[in-house]
Order: structure tokens, then sequence, then C-alpha cells
């Protein structure tokens, strides 16, 4: 198995899509940002995701995060810190 990624199982899989009030645009304050370093992929972040905005590669789609900072709490190794976003 070295030099091979292993794919995580998904039990119930959820897509965002776009709500009444469109995408998450210009009124998020606070965005996540991954540290890959210190990421070791168990996936807890898109496991609490509540909008499902992170994917199985675990990237965050900005589309449609609201920046509420679960995906950073959750974070066992806290490689996910959020940022003030600029405007």
């Amino acid at each position: 198995m070295s030099g091979s990624v292993k794919k995580r199982d998904r039990l119930a899989v959820s897509r965002p899509t776009e709500g009444a009030a469109g995408q998450t645009g210009s009124w998020r304050v606070f965005k996540p940002v991954v540290d890959k370093e210190k990421c070791n992929e168990c996936g807890l972040c898109a496991m609490y995701c509540p909008d499902g905005a992170i994917d199985e590669d675990l990237m965050v789609d900005l589309r449609f995060c609201k920046g509420c900072g679960i995906c950073a709490n959750e974070c066992p190794k806290k490689a996910i810190a959020m940022v003030r976003e600029e405007k």
C-alpha cells in the first residue's frame, strides 16, 4: 500500500446546492484555511461541516462555506484556522 492513497468510505453523500439567497458570497466574515502540513486527512472536518462544503479531497468550497468554524473546532490536529475575510 506504499504510495497509494486510500479513499474514505462515505455512508451519506451530501452535495451543496445554491439556496434561495444564492451562494454565500460577500456576507461570510471568516473563512477556513487548511494547513496541509498539520492535516492528517482524518476527514472529521468534512463529516461535521453542516453545509457539505468540504469535498472528499478535503478542499473547502468557499462558494458554499458560511464560515461557522465547526470544521476548525472539530479538527484534532488544529490544522484549520479561521481567517477574517478581506473585503
